[in-house]
């Protein structure tokens, strides 16, 4: 018996993202519905989605989504041509096409106050070099701010103010759903907390590396600091063997083959461990 609120928190990851959609279909197909959900990065973007629509057949609209032309033109055109741009300004892709992607599914003028359910999604202010929770307001430029990779696409200017990617300063966001009351949380991971981190080899390893220690650091504190009456259930992505390359975000190949290993995956785990499961 569920006994709180239920919150669906959607971590970080780029195109990595995929497998949040097969994660989402087994929750859904097992019976949980969210109370509210935070996202952050990729995850308010698919989180965006849920909380407009928190039901089963949000899954059809994400795989949609996921497998558009529009959804391979976020991260740009030519790599090469892309690289040769990259000295005259501050990124290699344009925002444009994720906000076109975002406007036909949300709208254009969607705010937090259309959606069904409560949605925080979080971005890193450049300003005050703080974390940053949106909740209330414009929907589309909410979610371009969390979803603003830096060197990836530009920072999002809101308020006066510029935000880039909240992954950033909060990668999985646990904490935000325990503070918003959350008893029972499910968390929506790309993977990476699952496989052990290499000492680096390559220049480009090491900040990468670096990156995932502090962003692994604060889930693993965040988990470990919860109260006693909120319980966290961590879904599998189904790719514990996958080694990510710089460009694994630009992998768009691997989309639905993501979407398809992390249900099996977490429909298994939520069998195994979520009692008592709800009927399908």
């Amino acid at each position: 018996m569920i006994d709180g609120p239920v919150a669906f928190v959607l971590g970080g990851g780029g195109v990595l993202g995929a497998v949040e959609v097969g994660m989402l279909r087994a929750l859904f197909r097992a019976g949980f519905r969210p109370d509210q959900v935070v996202g952050t990065s990729i995850g308010a973007v698919n989180g965006a989605l849920v909380a407009s629509d928190p039901s089963e057949g949000v899954t059809e609209r994400l795989v949609r989504l996921w497998t558009s032309p529009e959804a391979a033109a976020v991260y740009g055109d030519s790599l090469g041509r892309q690289m040769r741009r990259f000295a005259a300004r501050t990124h290699l892709h344009s925002p444009r096409p994720l906000r076109r992607l975002l406007e036909s599914e949300l709208g254009e003028s969607a705010t937090f106050a259309d959606l069904k359910v409560p949605f925080h999604c979080c971005a890193a202010s450049i300003e005050r070099a703080a974390e940053h929770w949106f909740d209330s307001g414009p929907l589309v430029e909410a979610v371009l701010a969390s979803s603003a990779v830096p060197g990836l696409l530009p920072p999002m200017e809101i308020g006066g103010e510029h935000y880039v990617d909240g992954g950033i300063v909060n990668s999985i966001p646990i904490g935000e759903a325990v503070r918003l009351g959350a008893k029972l949380i499910f968390v929506l991971q790309v993977g990476r907390v699952e496989r052990q981190l290499a000492v680096p080899k390559r220049p480009w390893e090491v900040a990468q590396v670096a990156f995932e220690i502090a962003r692994r650091h604060r889930f693993a504190r965040e988990i470990a600091s919860l109260p006693d009456d909120v319980r966290v259930h961590v879904l599998p992505s189904g790719g514990e063997g996958e080694v990510d390359s710089p460009w694994a975000y630009r992998d768009m190949a691997a989309v639905g083959r993501r979407i398809s290993r992390a249900y099996t995956a977490s429909r298994r785990y939520l069998t195994a461990n979520v009692h008592p499961l709800p009927a399908e």
